[in-house]
């Protein structure tokens, strides 16, 4: 059973979206131990110990996680089938670049990757494998950037 599987039927967390089924869109996009996977294309049985956050998982005490609040400022989706994988992805890319992780587009990977260099172009590499039916590309990537700015 994949871990999407397992999610959805087992333990009716149904946040995470299952869309292509094979590894292509990234609706089903949830960090595994703080490493963003894609939840159709790993198996639930060799993730036992380990630490899975859903889009379920974000909110604490009745409070919005930063982005989806920044999601909702930003008019970050339309039919909101992908909005829990472009949120999940997008809480790592911030995270991603708090750890200073460089992408394919950062520009020189000599110097040490921080938050300040989170660019849109940035945003972009990092989230393209994530795809929104309704193209609403500039407010995701306008949601990700304000969200790490005030991060």
């Amino acid at each position: 059973m994949t871990l999407l599987d397992a999610l959805r039927e087992e333990l009716a967390l149904t946040g995470t979206k299952k869309s292509c089924d094979r590894g292509e869109c990234g609706a089903c996009t949830v960090p595994v131990d703080g490493r963003r996977i894609l939840s159709c294309m790993t198996l639930a049985a060799m993730q036992g110990g380990k630490h899975v956050t859903t889009i379920e998982g974000l909110e604490r005490d009745g409070k919005l996680h930063p982005l989806q609040a920044g999601f909702i400022e930003n008019d970050g989706f339309q039919c909101g089938f992908c909005t829990s994988g472009q949120i999940m992805s997008g809480v790592a890319v911030i995270e991603e670049a708090k750890a200073g992780w460089p992408s394919a587009a950062t520009r020189d990977v000599r110097n040490p990757f921080t938050l300040a260099d989170l660019s849109h172009a940035e945003i972009r590499e990092r989230m393209s494998g994530n795809l929104c039916r309704c193209a609403c590309y500039p407010n995701i990537v306008g949601a990700v950037a304000e969200t790490g700015r005030r991060s």
